[in-house]
């Protein structure tokens, strides 16, 4: 049996991967921009989160079930990565989360009130427990992820949004101060914080670990994107 890899397609299956306390569930939506969204399942509680309601409501409606939804975190401003939301909410009573700088824009374009604007280090009830949100401005003002780290339990699960990715940090669009702002709240709030063992999963394409990418943390840096 194989287990999890994380590597997903629009129009495939998902990837599931079970964990003491949760269940992730890896789905890609759209051909064209192919977006990662992630349903978390408390497994002490059934409760569940959506991590981006990218696009295709009804495929994520059918993944999410009869049990409904704690709520959806967006985790930055951007169009491909909220598509969904205004669906998924109507039909799920979710709570709204996401990050304050971005909270605005992100009603402006969906039209969906954001119920729980966060900052660095608050926490989203989820369950049995909590995910912590790290701040991590440069792709966007406001772009979060979401910690889940089980302690002595395990080794932790980050959700990195657009702002990390195997091989590089997220698109600043040719704004130095931008870069300079990502790449040092990755250093700063992820690496420095969290172990090589840490498996993240970013907003699209493969995931990968903090120790696959450490190594290369100066080299992007200095060509700097």
């Amino acid at each position: 049996m194989v287990g999890y890899t994380g590597e997903v397609r629009p129009g495939g299956p998902v990837d599931v991967r079970e964990l003491d306390a949760l269940r992730i569930t890896k789905i890609a939506v759209d051909e064209k921009m192919s977006n990662n969204c992630y349903l978390l399942r408390c497994r002490a509680t059934g409760d569940q989160v959506l991590i981006d309601a990218a696009a295709d409501a009804a495929t994520l409606l059918s993944l999410i079930g009869p049990d409904g939804l704690t709520a959806v975190v967006t985790t930055h401003q951007h169009w491909d990565h909220h598509r969904a939301l205004a669906e998924v909410v109507a039909a799920t009573g979710a709570e709204v989360v996401a990050g304050a700088p971005d909270a605005e824009a992100i009603t402006a374009q969906t039209g969906v009130g954001v119920t729980r604007p966060v900052g660095h280090g608050a926490k989203v009830p989820f369950g049995a427990g909590a995910l912590e949100v790290i701040a991590i401005a440069g792709h966007t003002p406001g772009s979060i992820a979401l910690l889940h780290d089980p302690g002595s339990d395990g080794h932790p699960h980050l959700f990195t949004g657009d702002s990390l990715f195997p091989g590089g940090v997220g698109n600043t669009f040719g704004d130095d101060e931008a870069f300079a702002q990502l790449i040092g709240d990755v250093e700063q709030r992820i690496f420095d914080r969290l172990p090589d063992a840490t498996w993240f999963y970013p907003g699209h394409g493969n995931d990968s670990t903090l120790g696959t990418e450490r190594p290369h943390l100066p080299g992007w840096r200095e060509r700097g994107w």
